[in-house]
């Protein structure tokens, strides 16, 4: 590691132990400097894209006029889902997108890994190459996905890891064939904590695996530090308006995310995804615009 570059890691308070993953992607370049581009998840718009009350087309014109730059298009606003689209549809949002001016950074399922059934897993499975595939026709640069809820009843987090890791593992070569990054996201369920994202990545052992680091998803006395231990392996984000500390909400500190971000010499999209009650369209404006007056 560059001797510049650790001195800023050390910095953000990420230290360069938490770096050496033997195949494990980070998606920064130390001899660069940071560069982040801005995109819209879809899931801000989760209640009227799942009422109906709008479509695909219209979240993209919104991104489009908003100023965003990419967009992350969830797949459970593509009609039938969980059933894959028809080419016809994919290719339609994908020239609504490329007419706009707007890069569909990224996609994302629903699965769950930790079931200790090898039916019910190797459905799971199923579905994510399903979506792998759905990802790589949108010209999508990554596909999200979860580990799972929580341990089953009769196992232990451990064996319940080697298993996750291995279906990653598998569909992570999926996604090699196809040109997709897979992103695992921290998602407070099976993944709560920064240690446990660690371990798991060590397990999975893949450079076409990296981490959709949810920065509202650690949830315990200091978020940031763990973010700061995770950076390393983000390939992806979900920037939210509030975090958790000891599990209680607070407004993002967007200048400390900052910091840290540019101390791991990031570069790609930052996804922004607002939740809870309010319009969906005035609370993403508000945070784009704060999170585009940091990050230019």
């Amino acid at each position: 590691m560059e001797r510049r570059h650790f001195i800023q890691l050390a910095a953000a308070g990420i230290p360069a132990a938490f770096f050496p993953f033997d195949k494990a992607i980070a998606r920064s370049a130390p001899s660069l400097p940071p560069k982040v581009k801005i995109s819209l998840n879809a899931y801000s718009f989760n209640k009227p894209l799942l009422a109906g009350e709008m479509t695909i087309d219209d979240m993209l014109d919104f991104a489009a006029k908003t100023g965003f730059e990419g967009v992350d298009l969830t797949g459970y606003y593509f009609p039938g889902y969980p059933a894959v689209p028809s080419d016809e549809y994919i290719y339609h949002v994908k020239q609504h997108a490329f007419k706009l001016g707007l890069e569909i950074c990224g996609s994302g399922v629903r699965n769950d890994f930790t079931y200790p059934d090898a039916a019910k897993l190797a459905t799971e499975k199923k579905h994510v190459k399903d979506w792998i595939e759905v990802a790589s026709k949108l010209g999508a640069q990554t596909l999200r996905i979860f580990a799972g809820k929580d341990v089953p009843d009769g196992y232990t987090w451990d064996q319940t890891a080697d298993r996750i890791a291995a279906d990653v593992r598998e569909c992570a070569e999926h996604a090699r064939r196809h040109g997709v990054m897979l992103a695992l996201q921290n998602h407070n369920d099976f993944l709560k904590t920064a240690a446990q994202v660690q371990n798991i990545f060590k397990r999975i052992n893949s450079e076409w695996a990296g981490l959709m680091l949810d920065i509202g998803c650690y949830r315990g006395a200091d978020p940031f530090a763990e973010i700061a231990q995770t950076v390393p392996l983000a390939i992806t984000w979900q920037v939210k308006e509030e975090m958790y500390i000891n599990n209680k909400p607070v407004k993002t500190d967007l200048d400390r995310l900052k910091k840290i971000i540019d101390a791991s010499a990031y570069r790609g999209y930052l996804p922004v995804e607002t939740l809870g009650e309010g319009d969906p369209k005035q609370k993403i404006t508000r945070m784009y615009r704060e999170v585009k007056k940091r990050f230019g």
